[in-house]
């Protein structure tokens, strides 16, 4: 039956081309710009740790001001300090774990032709590639001891890689980063999670790191990280060490626990470490921590804000609006094939039928309107990668499930929008129209 329905649904559109166009044209277009906003929040507000979603966890300390929370809605920091991170990577507990934060500086060859350029350098320990599943072309992370003592290792990604050696596997190669030497250990493939839910406070969707550092390194080098440093207290710094002393965040701090028995043993770890600092005289506020999974913590960073949420709702009240008009479009189109829908009333097709017959045909039209709504998608994505609109150009483009999403949403409304026309198609007296054949 449906297919009988569906063929005369082609014919009456086919009879009808101008007034058909112009539904197909209010669904497309409602469509099409609910979907380029849903889209980008979708981009936007994907989790590109999904698939370990179970097993990381973001870890917070409140280690904050005795008067007030850290401004966030968990009211902890974001990070951690370095004594803290220090003491945390000494756990055994966590199948792998990582401290680190975001640098940077010149790095060349040397004898070579290929001129300086600054690398956004990642200082971290070395089960990061294990914990986020980093991929390697060449080689692998530096040795475990170069996470407590400084060992001028490094690995470079893929990019870098390609910059510096054209591709060649470089291991055992030197560069010279900050004009110091360090023996490449390992090259990564492409790694560009988006968001980047692994570092939130550098820009949720800047390109990841260029190259890779030892955790140990900081101390020779000094090093101050290229990010939100924040404390909640005055404290008096005069030497690189007071520095790591202090109880100033600047550290992101993830681990992976892989059973809930591993979970409630790290829960009792970080109790048992807090209730210590407390004798110490550190952390003034009630216990607490937190261990987010990747999910939790997009949320938790609002990845996706108000006024993005606000658009979606904006573009669906468009779409309404583009709806409205396809139901008066509908109504008039089928009023004008009543005599016909009363001849087939008068046949013997019942109520139902007709009301079916006529819902397909407001289905064939959704759908014609999903597939030219995909299109003009396509182009508001593509203008505003054109506008060059910082970074949403890296998330302008459109999945297979969005494309499904539109044709589903445009199916859908089309079908809502053919509710009411249908239902006074299908309760027309056979016998007003058989008297004026």
């Amino acid at each position: 039956m449906i297919g009988y329905y569906l063929s005369l649904a082609i014919r009456s559109l086919r009879s009808t081309p101008v007034l058909s166009a112009l539904m197909v044209a209010a669904i497309a277009v409602g469509v099409g710009a609910a979907m380029t906003t849903l889209t980008l929040n979708y981009m936007m507000s994907r989790n590109a740790l999904a698939e370990k979603d179970q097993v990381l966890y973001a870890v917070q300390l409140d280690s904050w001001s005795a008067t007030e929370g850290a401004d966030n809605p968990s009211e902890m920091p974001w990070q951690v300090t370095y004594q803290d991170a220090v003491r945390l990577l000494r756990s055994d507990i966590p199948s792998n774990q990582v401290a680190m934060h975001r640098w940077g500086g010149p790095i060349t060859l040397e004898d070579s032709e290929i001129r300086p350029f600054i690398a956004d350098a990642r200082v971290t320990s070395r089960d990061f590639f294990a914990l986020f599943d980093v991929p390697f072309i060449y080689g692998g992370t530096w040795a475990a001891e170069a996470d407590s003592s400084p060992l001028q290792q490094i690995v470079l990604s893929e990019e870098t890689n390609e910059k510096l050696f054209g591709g060649e596997n470089s291991v055992g190669r030197t560069v010279n980063f900050n004009g110091v030497p360090f023996t490449v250990v390992g090259v990564t493939e492409h790694w560009q999670p988006s968001p980047k839910v692994h570092d939130l406070n550098n820009g949720h969707f800047n390109d990841s790191a260029e190259i890779f550092l030892p955790f140990g390194l900081h101390r020779q080098f000094e090093i101050y990280p290229w990010g939100n440093t924040n404390g909640w207290k005055s404290e008096e710094i005069n030497s690189y060490e007071d520095r790591l002393n202090s109880d100033m965040v600047w550290l992101q701090y993830w681990v992976q626990l892989d059973s809930a028995e591993q979970v409630e043993r790290y829960q009792d770890y970080l109790t048992g470490y807090i209730r210590d600092q407390k004798t110490q005289g550190r952390f003034p506020r009630p216990l607490k921590f937190g261990l987010s999974n990747p999910s939790q913590w997009l949320l938790l960073n609002e990845v996706v804000d108000g006024d993005d949420r606000m658009l979606n709702w904006l573009s669906l009240a468009f779409l309404m609006v583009c709806l409205v008009n396809a139901v008066a479009l509908l109504l008039a189109k089928f009023l004008r094939k009543a005599p016909e829908a009363g001849v087939r009333r008068a046949l013997g097709a019942s109520r139902n039928a007709v009301f079916s017959q006529h819902l397909v045909e407001s289905g064939c039209v959704g759908l014609a309107g999903g597939l030219a709504g995909i299109l003009l998608t396509l182009a508001g994505l593509g203008l505003i990668r054109q506008l060059q609109m910082g970074y949403m150009d890296r998330v302008a483009s459109m999945d297979w499930t969005m494309m499904l999403a539109a044709i589903g949403l445009a199916v859908l409304s089309s079908l809502l929008a053919g509710l009411y026309p249908a239902w006074r198609i299908s309760r027309t007296n056979p016998s007003i129209y058989l008297k004026t054949q």
